[in-house]
């Protein structure tokens, strides 16, 4: 499948700038995504007009083919209004980054009709597992499937014996709308938007084709290589997903600083009169939740400096390596949120409204620190255990 286009791809610049003049409705909206647990379907319709889940699909798709660090950008910059919204784009998109790994014949189950098709996903191990002619039968019932609501298809995770080793392999199962029943079960304190429901599948038959092997995400040894060689699709699944669940905290984060800055920090205390802005403790934070994203941004752009050298040389970064730049990518949820943590505390009562966009950022960023790619204390201590002379055991980098 090729499907040729004539229309001129878009700048990182021009990317951005779209995803910043949506900033007014996705605040507006931001209520009533939580309240109806889904990124409401203007939104996602906005965010296909703009070309968003186009950023990262191949181009033999209609896609831009483009680097990851454009992704991301986009993705921050959509977080400044809506983190429920940014979290959906940046799962539901990357998705399409991890589709062009898998055979081509599955890109076409997906895409042929239409390229525009999304998929949610949840890679929790549940699938039951049965080897058949041609493929595989898979049932369970699995959590956090977010967006799903706005997909007709889904990567459901599940264990499958290495043919080599006999060891558990992570393997990716996809599977088309009419074999899962979603059940909707979101109801949350924070990310509340998302939709991220159950998903249930009842003894489908999954092609061998529709399958994606952890062992090949991390040797990018895909199926998919030769539909799409380029070196974008060489980089490490682990450290690609990672960060579409970690760089909307960073965006989010950046939104509440603004909103703080105009607004909770210049606000005249109930008690005394006196005007926030002087409080030596607000000016100190200010200034580190400023050089904090800036860090944190830096160090995202150089990681993937890193891993995109060595993906245009076919060549793949040294576990070590590797190892760092998932542990840095898990510490972004949870430094984020102390940050906001110190926010929400000094906006003073006025903060804990419900909608406003202190208290909502706060319960928004905690919540996402709360998934299992954004705990650091795995992944440090499978650093700690390789440094000491240990095996590495995570696949996932």
């Amino acid at each position: 499948m090729n499907i040729a286009t004539t229309i001129a791809e878009p700048t990182r610049e021009q990317l951005v700038a779209r995803a910043a003049e949506m900033f007014p409705r996705l605040r507006e909206r931001a209520a009533s995504c939580e309240a109806d647990n889904k990124v409401a379907d203007a939104t996602i319709a906005e965010f296909q007009e703009a070309g968003f889940f186009k950023i990262l699909q191949p181009r033999r798709f209609g896609g831009y083919e483009m680097d990851v660090e454009t992704f991301y950008d986009v993705q921050m910059k959509v977080a400044e209004g809506c983190m429920s919204s940014a979290w959906v784009l940046g799962v539901v998109a990357v998705h399409n980054w991890q589709l062009a790994l898998f055979a081509p014949e599955a890109q076409d189950d997906v895409w042929a009709k239409d390229p525009s098709t999304l998929i949610s996903s949840s890679y929790m191990p549940k699938a039951q597992v049965t080897v058949v002619d041609g493929g595989y039968r898979i049932s369970g019932r699995w959590g956090f499937s977010s967006g799903v609501d706005h997909c007709e298809w889904a990567f459901l995770g599940g264990l499958v014996p290495d043919a080599e080793t006999g060891v558990p392999d992570f393997w990716t199962f996809l599977v088309p709308r009419e074999d899962f029943i979603v059940h909707h079960c979101w109801n949350t304190v924070g990310l509340a938007g998302t939709g991220s429901h159950d998903v249930e599948v009842k003894d489908a038959f999954v092609p061998a084709h529709r399958t994606h092997r952890s062992k090949d995400g991390f040797a990018a040894t895909n199926p998919g290589a030769k539909s799409n060689p380029g070196w974008l699709y060489k980089l490490p699944f682990g450290q690609v997903f990672v960060r579409a669940v970690s760089s909307s905290s960073i965006g989010a984060l950046q939104g509440a600083l603004d909103f703080f800055i105009e607004n909770g920090a210049k606000r005249k205390s109930n008690n005394s009169g006196a005007s926030s802005a002087g409080d030596p403790d607000v000016q100190v934070l200010i200034a580190e939740v400023q050089a904090a994203i800036d860090e944190m941004k830096a160090v995202l752009y150089r990681n993937f400096a890193v891993l995109n050298e060595y993906a245009r040389a076919g060549q793949q970064a040294d576990i070590d390596t590797r190892l760092r730049f998932r542990f840095q990518s898990a510490q972004i949820a949870g430094r984020c949120g102390e940050l906001i943590t110190r926010m929400y505390h000094l906006g003073g009562a006025d903060g804990i409204s419900r909608g406003n966009v202190i208290a909502r950022t706060f319960c928004d960023i905690h919540t996402g620190r709360t998934h299992v790619a954004n705990n650091p204390n795995a992944v440090g201590r499978n650093i700690g255990n390789v440094v000491l002379g240990g095996p590495n055991t995570d696949s996932f980098i």
